[in-house]
This record gives C-alpha cells, structure tokens and sequence, in this order.
C-alpha cells in the first residue's frame, strides 16, 4: 500500500457511563467511523486516505473527534451527517472546515 496523502483518525474510546470526562463513544464515534469507512470505499481513495480508530485523542468534552494529517486538523462535534464534507473540502479540496475546528485552547 502506497503511503496515503491524508491520513484521519477517529476517536473510538468507550469509557464507563459514570466516567467523569465521558467519552466520543458515548457520543456517536461509531456512526462516525463507519461512514468514513463507507465514504472511502465509495470514493475508492484507498491509495490517498488512510481512515484509523484510535482510542481518547484529548478532547472528550469535544467528541466525536476526528484528527486529519498531514495537518494536524482537530474536528470536534462530528456528525455523520458531516462526513461527505469532511471528504469534500478537506481530504479532496485541501481546505479544512472551520465549522467543525476544535477551539485552539483545546487543541
């Protein structure tokens, strides 16, 4: 597999229901990963985008988080619903989302 030009991680960290920082998981991260999955394999950019779950990324209060590099863009919020332009504009259009930006204080 070539080395991909972007590569997106998405928080998958499940904790406790109790836990005091929550978790993306409790936040719909799995809807989330699944369509970045689906929207890969629709789009056939297996050779330019690399999609990975990850555990906490920081930002529980955030989530779902989703991280692209090369950049080092933190989203934050993400909805599936948010994921073809996540496509769109950043992987495909080199342009991030500012909608979707974590705050700089977080991230």
């Amino acid at each position: 597999m070539p080395r991909p030009a972007k590569h997106v991680f998405v928080c998958t960290q499940q904790r406790p229901p109790d836990h005091p920082r929550g978790s993306c998981a409790q936040q719909g991260c799995r809807e989330v990963y699944e369509e970045l999955l689906a929207q890969l394999e629709r789009r056939q950019l297996f050779n330019s985008v690399q999609v990975t779950a990850t555990g906490c990324l920081g930002p529980c209060t955030a989530g779902p988080s989703v991280l692209v590099y090369p950049e080092g863009v933190m989203y934050g919020g993400v909805r599936k619903a948010d994921v073809a332009a996540i496509f769109d504009q950043h992987l495909l259009g080199g342009e991030p989302l500012e909608r979707l930006k974590v705050p700089a204080e977080l991230w």
